[in-house]
């Protein structure tokens, strides 16, 4: 079993690609972005005392159900670490791993939680700032959503690039088994994830169809009425299972292809010369994709209901030409292993980035 030294770090932090520290700047950037973009959102009016009163009862209730539901999943955590516990003792998991677990899910449950406090107080406003014009509206929705998409892209890319520099710098693990140690700390994420969004999908469909069965069948209220405290559990549920679930499952989900891709150079091609910079590439990716998500944030305005879809397939695709541009450069400048082509590289490095505007551009047409 490998073991922390910190000796080893003089001699090893030389071996760390400069190609990797893409990843940490990258990620204080996206976390110190996502503050002005929150203060811009809490600076507009909730509105009239009806739309603050409304909005204040969805806050409450999101919040009492996802303290709840956190201390639901600590109690698992301790459980799991226990097993963990158990696992370490018989040599079977990295000790790291004790602490590489509960940082995920505690960095999961963050994402959520930030977003969807973001998101209950976006509510009221953006309904508010729409009244005024098509664009106040989207700015101050567009901007609320950024900022859990920031969140968690920042706390995912720093946890992924703090542990590597930890595990390559402070012990003598090699780089395929840092990769796939690091892979066993996404379990953390994936049980915070598991709970946020099985736990807010049942008790958002349980409402629904509670608010519909009660207020629309039996009482005669319309959908969505505030006067139907089903609708308002409803609105909650919206939020703790499609904001704050959501959070927590894309951190898991972005850390994980993250992970993935670098065990697969770390294997793959184990002993080959400049090896280390391939295996770094997808943080470096990852962390270009960061800085041209933000400037296509600016992109994103419409003056009319015709130009919403518009305005956001710009800011779309102005990030994903950044993106590209920035991995191009990287694919075709970098030392890699000789093995590797560079515009193969590149092509499997924006494919998946290609395949999604696909995928959603297919979505758009059958749904449409």
């Amino acid at each position: 079993m490998a073991t922390l030294d910190p000796v080893l770090m003089l001699a090893e932090i030389g071996d760390i690609p400069w190609l990797y520290y893409f990843a940490p700047i990258g990620g204080i950037i996206a976390l110190l972005m996502a503050k002005p973009f929150s203060g811009s959102v809490m600076k507009q009016s909730e509105g009239d005392d009806e739309m603050v009163r409304i909005a204040q009862a969805v806050r409450e209730g999101a919040m009492a159900y996802l303290v709840r539901q956190y201390k639901v999943v600590a109690g698992v955590f301790v459980l799991l670490l226990i097993f963990l516990g158990g696992m370490v003792a018989r040599d079977l998991q990295a000790p790291l791993t004790l602490a590489g677990v509960p940082i995920a899910g505690l960095l999961s449950g963050l994402c959520g939680w930030f977003g969807m406090k973001m998101a209950t107080n976006a509510s009221a406003r953006t309904a508010f700032a729409a009244k005024q014009s098509l664009n106040d509206g989207l700015t101050v929705a567009f901007r609320s959503g950024a900022v859990m998409g920031l969140v968690v892209v920042g706390f995912a890319l720093l946890d992924v690039s703090i542990w590597f520099f930890v595990l390559n710098s402070f012990t003598d693990f090699g780089l395929a088994e840092i990769s796939t140690i690091m892979l066993s700390f996404g379990m953390g994420a994936s049980t915070q994830a598991l709970f946020a969004r099985v736990g807010g999908g049942i008790y958002t469909k349980a409402a629904d169809v509670g608010a519909d069965l009660v207020g629309k069948v039996e009482a005669g209220i319309p959908e969505d009425d505030p006067r139907n405290p089903g609708t308002i559990a409803d609105n909650v549920g919206d939020n703790v299972g499609a904001v704050a679930g959501m959070g927590a499952d894309l951190f898991e989900s972005y850390v994980g292809s993250i992970i993935a891709a670098m065990t697969l150079a770390a294997i793959t091609f184990a002993g080959q010369e400049n090896m280390e910079s391939l295996a770094v590439l997808p943080l470096a990716i990852a962390a270009i994709g960061i800085f041209a998500s933000i400037a296509g944030t600016f992109f994103v305005n419409a003056s009319n209901e015709h130009e919403v879809h518009k305005a956001l397939e710009r800011g779309l695709l102005i990030a994903s030409a950044i993106t590209i541009a920035g991995a191009g450069i990287l694919c075709f400048t970098m030392s890699f292993p000789e093995t590797i082509v560079p515009w193969k590289l590149l092509v499997a490095s924006v494919s998946g980035g290609l395949g999604g505007v696909l995928i959603g551009k297919g979505t758009e047409y059958y749904t449409a």
